[in-house]
């Protein structure tokens, strides 16, 4: 018999089924057994009258929680069921897969236990409802994204990720042995981004993996995460840059608000608020102004940068001034800064680059690329690197390359943002940090 799904089953009333899915709850009395039957689109209860047949009674009563079960049965109206109204008198079930007892942690339990005990059993974890609700929005960002790009003349490629040159330092960097010489796992796309805009593609973005073998234990770094990229010529600044970007995060945060809104309200109690264009403006020099006017001091090490309790500090002050989510943080020091960023004629010290901060949480690094060779060399070398590691990219130059810029997006950052998420482990579907290779 073919499957129906949960969700479609008012439309079978007084009809035999066959539902497939997850025993999350077995109430086993005297001689009714009511079972709790979950597949991905909802919750249904089904009902065996015990007399009727004992030797499935006595199955029923083995049966694990979270164990996968075949239920065939007839569909019935009942209101007096919460879930949806019906339930289904028990005909058959086969059991796929029996859960062992006792499960390691209960997923629908009303008291969870810590982060890094959950992510010990991660498929368990993910059969809450609230998970999966976020991959469902994941998902619908990410196509969102790819339809705006589409829609806008932009081109995907998918760079490589064994790289033979790191793209800014050797920071960061997981090497590995490649046959007889070093390779790097890329830590960003930058580089064949930029070889796009050489080889005339003009507009082009990319959702691919990054690696970063940074040693942090905080809640919103990874080891491994999706990137995403983008990348424009012929702009004039590194202002149509954040144009693009922030016209893009509109018409996504549209379509997750028109497809998921009212479940994101319900599990994740966030109201989805689509945010106008142009977000705020503001320079690095304004930011640290800003930010002592308000008692903040930034960290000694920090100068010419900004640190998480600051970013969250110049977001409170764009609600309040401007009651906006996001806020471009631009002309930031070269000191802070890739080689390969565009320096301001008007002043040197400063590069056409941004940030993108939302809701206190940087989400983007973006800027108009230096594509004069002879300036991108010289900034290079002020930044300790030699030509020679460096020259199949320095040749993307020679012949022709345009005034361009792009930006970097982490997509598990905007998720935290977007469903008001305080970790990102519990944003990407398998976290990896500097201790955690497995699940």
């Amino acid at each position: 018999m073919e499957r129906t799904l949960i969700k479609d089953l008012r439309g079978s009333l007084e009809k035999t089924v066959c539902i497939e899915g997850w025993l999350q709850t077995l109430r086993d009395q005297k001689k009714l057994q009511f079972l709790i039957i979950r597949d991905q689109t909802g919750l249904v209860q089904v009902v065996h009258w015990k007399p009727n047949n004992e030797a499935l009674a006595e199955q029923i009563s083995q049966i694990g929680q979270e164990s996968a079960v075949i239920v065939t049965g007839k569909v019935i109206d009942n209101p007096v069921v919460k879930l949806g109204g019906l339930e289904i008198q028990l005909e058959s079930l086969t059991v796929a897969n029996n859960a062992g007892t006792p499960l390691p942690f209960d997923p629908f339990a009303e008291t969870l236990p810590t982060l890094d005990y959950r992510l010990d059993w991660r498929y368990l974890d993910l059969r809450r409802p609230v998970n999966n609700l976020l991959f469902k929005v994941e998902t619908t960002v990410e196509a969102a994204m790819r339809n705006y790009w589409l829609q806008n003349d932009f081109m995907e490629i998918h760079s490589p990720k064994l790289v033979g040159a790191p793209s800014e330092s050797g920071a960061e960097l997981f090497s590995l042995d490649y046959f007889e010489r070093k390779a790097y796992l890329a830590q960003s796309p930058q580089f064949y981004k930029q070889m796009a805009m050489a080889a005339g593609f003009e507009r082009i973005f990319e959702i691919g993996p990054v690696f970063r073998a940074d040693p942090s234990f905080t809640a919103r770094h990874m080891t491994e995460f999706t990137g995403v990229d983008a990348e424009i010529s012929w702009i004039d600044s590194h202002e149509d840059v954040m144009v693009s970007e922030e016209n893009m995060l509109a018409y996504v945060y549209k379509v997750v608000k028109e497809k998921h809104g009212d479940a994101i309200k319900e599990l994740f109690g966030v109201d989805i608020v689509v945010p106008t264009v142009p977000f705020p403006r503001i320079t690095m020099r304004e930011t640290v102004e800003i930010l002592k006017s308000r008692g903040y001091a930034l960290p000694a090490d920090k100068k010419g940068d900004i640190d998480p309790g600051g970013e969250r500090e110049i977001a409170a002050y764009v609600k309040e001034k401007y009651n906006h989510d996001f806020v471009f943080i631009t002309d930031w020091p070269i000191t802070v800064r890739p080689f390969y960023h565009m320096r301001k004629d008007e002043d040197p010290t400063l590069t056409r680059s941004f940030d993108l901060i939302a809701s206190g949480l940087e989400i983007t690094t973006g800027a108009q690329r230096e594509h004069r060779p002879d300036v991108l060399l010289k900034q290079a070398e002020e930044k300790g690197l030699h030509a020679e590691p460096i020259q199949f990219y320095l040749d993307f130059f020679k012949y022709g390359c345009p005034p361009h810029g792009g930006y970097g997006l982490g997509l598990s950052r905007l998720l935290m943002v977007l469903l008001g998420m305080n970790n990102i482990r519990e944003a990407v579907y398998i976290f990896r940090g500097p201790t955690r290779l497995n699940p």
